[in-house]
């Protein structure tokens, strides 16, 4: 499994995609991607030696049941996926996918349902939204065993030094500012 660490740059807006291309940063998020773009998109990122991962669960014009992650395997050829949905995180998992579990922070009782859950899938990495409360980012990696990403309101420097100090590995953002912050 490579190792996710670091600032991971989430591309959220198409005119910082040439920025990404160019960059030190060996992997890129897409988010929000429509479908008619996607494969463009991942194979011009591939060939400036970037690695894909992608969310599937907002690819727009892709529904994620086996057909559709099928299409995203053998067309699409992505190095990872991030979901919320274990059913995804299985598939991708099938497909020798490098995965992320995206889980949001509503309360408690979702965070134990959740841990329970990431028992049960295995992801290779967890992402924690919001990404900047410490104390529960150190809760579930100590949990699970599994590394955290940080991702959600990170909007500062200060937000992505909370996130690391909980114990994060690496902290994802479509706020391009913050993306040439070294660890």
């Amino acid at each position: 499994m490579p190792e996710l660490q670091g600032v991971l740059p989430v591309l959220r807006n198409m005119k910082d995609f040439e920025r990404l291309l160019e960059s030190h940063h060996p992997y890129i998020i897409f988010l929000e991607v429509r479908l008619a773009q996607l494969q463009v998109l991942v194979r011009t990122a591939k060939k400036a030696g970037k690695k894909v991962i992608l969310h599937a669960d907002l690819i727009q014009g892709l529904k994620t049941d086996a057909y559709g992650f099928e299409f995203l395997v053998r067309e699409i050829k992505p190095d990872g996926i991030i979901s919320t949905r274990g059913n995804v995180i299985t598939l991708a998992k099938k497909n020798n996918l490098l995965t992320i579990q995206r889980l949001f922070l509503l309360g408690s009782q979702a965070l134990e349902h959740n841990i329970k859950l990431i028992g049960q899938n295995k992801p290779d990495y967890i992402e924690l939204l919001p990404g900047i409360i410490p104390s529960v980012i150190e809760e579930v990696h100590q949990k699970t065993g599994i590394p955290i990403i940080a991702g959600g309101l990170i909007r500062t420097p200060e937000d992505v030094e909370l996130a690391y100090s909980g114990g994060a590995l690496a902290v994802s953002t479509s706020d391009s500012d913050l993306w040439d912050l070294q660890r």
